[in-house]
């Protein structure tokens, strides 16, 4: 299964959309504007909020919290490391590591990959390829691609 998620080039904050395997619109990411964290907002197809990353603030690495439908799910905190990404997780019991550039990331539960999260080199603003295999992953694998990308800016911005 698959999700692409593409920002939005002339919007006034990170916005995005989620498509599925067939090209359907699913889902809706907007930050809020103006704020010293981010918080990020997840909506379905019928811009119903289904989730929100929130970032801590007065933290040494870019720290996230994750809720699904107003319950706290998990969070993300990206580690301090000198070649490739990695993250602590309290989320969903999987474990996540990127290559090199940064651009694409296995998440994994166990031994096993869950999904895998790829940054598309050559396009217009930030695109994304989820590829995972149980349809409930879904939710909670967008809302952690979302949580790494904003890691990343928030990394790069200090």
């Amino acid at each position: 299964m698959e999700l692409l998620i593409k920002q939005r080039v002339f919007s006034w904050t990170d916005t995005y959309d989620g498509y599925d395997e067939y090209d359907e619109p699913k889902y809706f990411v907007r930050a809020e504007m103006f704020r010293l964290t981010h918080q990020i907002h997840i909506y379905d197809r019928n811009r119903n909020e289904i989730g929100m990353i929130k970032q801590r603030f007065f933290t040494l690495m870019p720290t996230f919290d994750i809720e699904i439908n107003g319950q706290p799910f998990g969070s993300i905190e990206k580690k301090f490391t000198f070649f490739k990404p990695k993250y602590n997780l309290d989320y969903n019991g999987w474990h996540c590591d990127g290559d090199f550039a940064g651009w694409n990331y296995n998440v994994y539960e166990a031994c096993s990959v869950v999904a895998k999260i790829s940054k598309e080199i050559f396009s217009w603003g930030d695109t994304y390829v989820i590829n995972y295999k149980n349809p409930k992953d879904e939710l909670p694998v967008l809302m952690l691609a979302i949580a790494i990308d904003a890691a990343n800016c928030s990394q790069n911005n200090n």
